[in-house]
Order: C-alpha cells, then sequence, then structure tokens
C-alpha cells in the first residue's frame, strides 16, 4: 500500500516544478518568493487559513472562492494565484505548506544558495546569523541562508541542519549522551 505522505510529496513537487518553471520563465522568481514568503506568514498567523487548507468539509467552490479572495487581497502575483486557485479545485490545498518548501528550495538552488535550519536555545542574533552564515558557507561552498527557530529545552549550544547533515552541539544532547555513558558504567 502507498505512503500517503510520499503522495502528498510527490503532488507538491509537481505543483512546485510547475510554478516554479512559470516563474522562471518569466523572469518573476523574486515575486514569487515574496508571495510565498506572505503565504507562509498568512499560514502561521491564521487559524482559518489553516483549516481552509486542511479541511475536506469546505466544497471546491467554496475552497477556490476562498483563496481567490485571499490572493486578491494579499496581492499575490497572478501565477501563484492561479496556481492556488487549480490546487483548490482539485482539492491539493493541504500540500500547500510542501508546495512553499519545494518552490524555496528550486529558488535557492537556482540563486547558488542552501538553507540551514538552525535551532538555537535562545534567539540569534544579527549579528550570531552572519557569522553562522560565513561559517557554513565555507563548510558547503555556497551562500547560507538561516532558517532560525527556538527551543529552549536545548539550554545552550545549536541544531544545525544543512541538506541530509546535522550538527547537534546543544547542551541537551551533551547531557543525554553522559547520562547514556554513565547508566553503561553503573
Amino acid at each position: 500500500m502507498s505512503d500517503t505522505g510520499s503522495i502528498s510529496s510527490g503532488v507538491a513537487a509537481r505543483y512546485a516544478t510547475a510554478l516554479f518553471d512559470l516563474a522562471k520563465d518569466a523572469k518573476k522568481l523574486p515575486a514569487v518568493e515574496k508571495d510565498l514568503d506572505a503565504l507562509e506568514a498568512a499560514l502561521a498567523d491564521n487559524e482559518a487559513l489553516r483549516d481552509l487548507i486542511q479541511s475536506p468539509v469546505y466544497s471546491r467552490d467554496d475552497a477556490a472562492g476562498a483563496i481567490a479572495a485571499l490572493a486578491k487581497k494579499m496581492k499575490l502575483s497572478p501565477m501563484v494565484g492561479s496556481t492556488l486557485g487549480l490546487m483548490a479545485q482539485k482539492r491539493r490545498l493541504p500540500v500547500v505548506p510542501a508546495l512553499i518548501n519545494a518552490v524555496r528550495d528550486m529558488i535557492a538552488e537556482e540563486k547558488g544558495e542552501i538553507t540551514a535550519e538552525v535551532t538555537a536555545a535562545k534567539k540569534l542574533t544579527a549579528a550570531q546569523e552572519k557569522k553562522l552564515a560565513a561559517t557554513l558557507k565555507a563548510s558547503v561552498g555556497k551562500d547560507v541562508n538561516i532558517k532560525a527557530t527556538v527551543d529552549e529545552s536545548l539550554i545552550g549550544g545549536l541544531i544545525v541542519k544543512v541538506g541530509s547533515k546535522m550538527i547537534d552541539s546543544s547542551i541537551k544532547s551533551k547531557l543525554s549522551n553522559l547520562q547514556n555513558v554513565m547508566k553503561e558504567v553503573g
């Protein structure tokens, strides 16, 4: 039996590829990137919007109408608005977050950049982000965009994910490793 997660990621990848290719051909990648940032912020801040894209209760027409109104109010580019409208008609709105991430990854690759997901115990300062980006650039050979989040349970240190690599220098993981060593000894 097929895994629904892989099906969803495949659907998101197809829409993302189409949107990226259209935007690239029309030389509208910066506008699409800006629209996706705004859409992601709206999803993070608006529970009703999250409900709209996740709930199967809304009819295709209701979802498409709401998406069209949203695109107009947010002043999204016609390319992004049309893509979202098509996704609403095809009942593909639940994959919008995956679409956003996939298009962002394609745009970053086009620019020769890579995104590093950084989790820290407290908010990084601009100087710390800049220094970390420079250090990571030296390691991976590409410009690095930092996507920082805060997790106070780390106590201190960082968890950095770049592509398939992960570096965990958090105090939480060091304490956990020490605890495991102590269990083995005793």
